[in-house]
């Protein structure tokens, strides 16, 4: 099997989005010899900003010479990324064995399972496969019935906090994503809630008892942001004093918080975590499509902002950097994302638009985006096709000197850094 012919293979498997349930990867993987029981986990959930605390303590445990896999989901430039091993995608040719490997069991399994599942099964068996000393595996959607709630134990518990998404799978309330979301707790394991709904708090505090397991969260009111700009920050939580992160965004000092609290833990369970590594780590620690300067000129920020709890951060982030000036956006949503509330809350800091239809077949249209912003205050206008998009609006910025942000879904990340990518070379 070929690279090529495992991503199809993967793709076309099941076409089903997400169909709740354990059994098909517990089949998968009891066949494999179930690798995700000789492996140990930090297992990451969270509405946002788990992907960004997942990096972060991938980067601060390999400073402290362990060999760490990473699973994250989506993926933003190439299918492999979504499975790591000391911050080393997974090669073409592994992919595509494990796959043929994976394959075989599949293949006689009548309920066939999704992407997401024969995904997760390769994940397991690769991170076993390389040795690896801890995995940080982040949950793909939810948490109680996600394919990588099959591991039995983990070293620790985190869920990064809860806000309104994908309701028409988790509910279509806090306490009942909440729910969803804490049944990645596992007896006896500590569990960190970084969130500041209290509805959730107050559900994940009672399942963390329920479970045996000590609770923790993060207080805020200790976290102190020195400075920050568009090349990241300094802060300080608890003891931890003037650490430097490349991270734009307002939201990742909160992260940061979160990782500080985790290594605090993680310490008194015998991980010797030193602050060299946690310093070396979070100042090392890169993640795209989060407030990520594309281009200086013009200024050009992309920011993977696609739910109303993301839009939030994002539009608070805006308001800090550029203060009462607004700036003009590229964007494009999904429709089963609340953009009327998106486009509302963009309004407070953009004045003008160019939308465009994200490479998804969930996507809203360009032209009913651009109707909504319209709506809303916004002189938005539609444009067919990314590249087309993307050189009305960088003239438009350049021409008005204002800065650029592009955000609304992920799916558009690699044509943006490809645009630009062409635009260097041919200056």
């Amino acid at each position: 099997m070929t690279y090529e012919e495992a991503l199809e293979y993967i793709h076309g498997v099941n076409p089903t989005f997400c169909n709740p349930g354990l059994d098909r990867i517990k089949y998968i993987c009891s066949e494999l010899s179930n690798p995700q029981d000789k492996l140990k986990f930090i297992h990451i959930a969270g509405t946002n900003g788990k992907g960004s605390v997942s990096c972060m303590l991938h980067s601060v445990l390999r400073e402290c010479g362990l060999k760490v896999g990473l699973y994250t989901s989506p993926y933003i430039v190439e299918f492999n990324e979504r499975m790591r091993v000391d911050g080393v995608n997974i090669s073409n040719e592994k992919l595509a064995a494990l796959t043929e490997k994976i394959k075989s069991i599949v293949d006689k399994m009548q309920d066939k399972p999704t992407e997401f599942e024969i995904i997760t099964a390769i994940a397991f068996e690769y991170f076993y496969e390389e040795k690896c000393d801890i995995v940080v595996l982040e949950v793909g959607m939810g948490g109680r019935l996600d394919s990588t709630n099959i591991i039995n134990t983990a070293v620790l518990s985190i869920i990064t906090g809860i806000a309104l998404d994908h309701t028409a799978y988790l509910g279509d309330t806090v306490p009942k994503i909440a729910w969803e979301k804490a049944g990645i707790i596992k007896k006896n394991t500590p569990v960190i809630f970084g969130g500041e709904d209290k509805d959730a708090e107050s559900v994940i505090k009672s399942r963390a008892e329920e479970m045996g397991a000590e609770y923790y969260t993060t207080d805020y009111s200790k976290l102190r942001i020195s400075t920050a700009d568009l090349d990241g920050a300094v802060l300080s939580y608890k003891s931890h004093l003037h650490i430097r992160i490349h991270l734009n965004g307002l939201y990742q000092p909160k992260n940061t918080a979160i990782v500080l609290e985790a290594a605090d833990i993680l310490k008194t369970l015998g991980y010797r975590i030193t602050q060299k590594a946690l310093r070396e780590g979070l100042s090392k620690a890169k993640w795209p499509a989060r407030f990520e300067i594309i281009s200086h000129d013009p200024l050009v920020i992309f920011d993977g902002a696609h739910n109303p709890q993301g839009i939030d951060a994002a539009v608070e982030s805006i308001k800090f950097y550029f203060k009462d000036k607004k700036i003009y956006a590229l964007t494009g949503v999904l429709r089963d994302k609340d953009y009327n509330y998106i486009a509302s809350k963009l309004s407070e800091v953009i004045s003008r638009a160019v939308t465009i239809t994200p490479g998804n077949p969930r996507a809203l249209k360009a032209e009913e985006y651009a109707d909504v912003l319209k709506s809303c205050g916004v002189d938005a206008t539609s444009r067919d096709g990314i590249e087309n998009a993307l050189e009305y609006a960088v003239r438009i910025a350049k021409e008005d000197n204002t800065p650029l942000i592009c955000l609304g879904s992920l799916y558009t990340y690699v044509d943006v850094i490809r645009y630009f990518e062409k635009i260097t070379k041919e200056i």
